[in-house]
């Protein structure tokens, strides 16, 4: 047997294993929990690499969609642990009456992650954006994790905790702007990629971001069966998901509704630097 065998055996008993291990703890010892362990020793090459440590910072007054699009992704991962990190363990109010346990605290959470994820949402942003604990515990974990990313208004928080210095990056259509308080390069893109740092746009594009996270830190190939797996082929009824499509009326009505978002933001950001600059009081 040569080096490439073994190695090729290897992965497969070890990605068998984590399976296994997995549909024990689900109590999947049926049928169909056999297909699984199956599949996956036949595609080991496909699930191979080391156990991955992810980390989603849930905040009140977020937008639910940020949290739950790439994290619905994110949970299709093999070998992985997902952990939902806040200052404490207790239910938070999420919108709608819903409640979210955070399942870790920042002093808990492992200081060499592999992803360090904020999802965006008014008004909660803007509190995260002055939050001390936050910003500090943020600017800990991003300085070691192998990626730091967002989507929506995220960012800002990111650019607060001094995250996307001389970064590319984007959020929202409406506060992207913003982001040039922080030291960032605004950039038009669903999807921004420079370096470790991985933004996307607003709400719906976690579900993009998180496919193009799960390219990252495994391959392609894996990002395509999740995709597959959950079925995400968006055929919307409406070409008006941007400010370039959307029809005029559409457009006049949310500028208006959103329109303040904006200022906000970049006060908020200017108190944020002013903040940052000034040091611990």
């Amino acid at each position: 047997m040569n080096r490439r065998e073994f190695a090729r055996m290897s992965t497969a008993a070890m990605v068998a294993t984590v399976l296994r291990d997995i549909v024990e703890a689900r109590g999947q010892q049926n049928a169909h929990g056999r297909a699984m362990a199956e599949a996956a020793t036949r595609h080991a090459a496909l699930l191979a690499g080391p156990k991955l440590t992810i980390a989603l910072m849930p905040y009140p007054g977020m937008f639910l969609q940020d949290l739950v699009g790439p994290l619905t992704l994110f949970e299709a991962l093999m070998n992985r642990d997902v952990l939902l990190v806040w200052k404490d363990t207790q239910p938070m109010p999420v919108g709608s009456g819903m409640m979210l346990t955070p399942t870790t605290t920042f002093s808990q959470c492992p200081a060499n992650l592999d992803v360090l994820f904020v999802p965006g949402g008014v008004p909660g942003t803007f509190a995260m954006m002055e939050d001390a604990d936050v910003l500090a515990f943020l600017a800990a974990r991003g300085a070691t994790a192998r990626y730091v990313t967002s989507v929506c208004t995220g960012s800002l928080i990111l650019g607060a905790a001094g995250l996307l210095t001389g970064y590319k990056a984007t959020s929202y259509w409406s506060t992207r702007d913003v982001l040039a308080e922080f030291g960032a390069i605004p950039t038009a893109d669903r999807i921004v990629v420079d370096r470790n740092r991985i933004t996307g746009g607003g709400v719906t594009a976690g579900l993009d971001f998180g496919l193009r996270v799960i390219a990252e830190l495994r391959s392609r190939t894996y990002a395509e069966a999740v995709q597959l797996y959950v079925e995400y082929d968006p055929q919307p009824p409406f070409k008006a998901g941007a400010p370039t499509t959307a029809q005029p009326a559409a457009r006049a009505f949310v500028d208006e509704m959103v329109g303040p978002f904006a200022q906000t933001a970049r006060e908020t950001a200017r108190r944020s630097q002013r903040r940052r600059q000034q040091g611990p009081a």
